[in-house]
């Protein structure tokens, strides 16, 4: 990785499954993200003075430093909550991952080895 380009990862939630692998899916075919991590949970939080208590699902995205800024405006034009949690930081990352991230982020997907079958060798979350 260079420092140019670092690997970052950022959260949101959306409201329900249907629409967090929906913001996801159109995160991955943008290529704004390499993977994103679904995790559904239960959030409790203050709202218009009241305190509410919700099911979402949680998205832990991948991405670059390079694509952060484009990736935070998509998310926010696509998302289904008026003001969407958006959180981003910077992270390290084991080698091999961090070049496969960042090659799926900037070069679409071709740092996949000769000879390999797609899918037989995927990083995990």
């Amino acid at each position: 990785m260079t420092e140019t380009s670092r690997l970052v990862v950022a959260l949101t939630t959306e409201g329900d499954q249907g629409r967090a692998e929906a913001l996801a899916e159109a995160l991955l075919e943008r290529r704004l993200v390499a993977c994103v991590s679904l995790q559904p949970q239960r959030s409790m939080y203050r709202w218009n003075g009241r305190l509410e208590r919700d099911s979402e699902v949680q998205l832990l995205l991948k991405t670059s430093s390079c694509c952060l800024d484009v990736l935070r405006e998509t998310v926010m034009d696509l998302h289904s909550y008026e003001t969407p949690e958006w959180l981003s930081w910077p992270v390290d990352a084991a080698s091999a991952y961090g070049q496969w991230a960042l090659a799926e982020i900037s070069s679409g997907g071709s740092s996949q080895a000769a000879g390999e079958t797609p899918g037989s060798e995927l990083p995990t979350g």
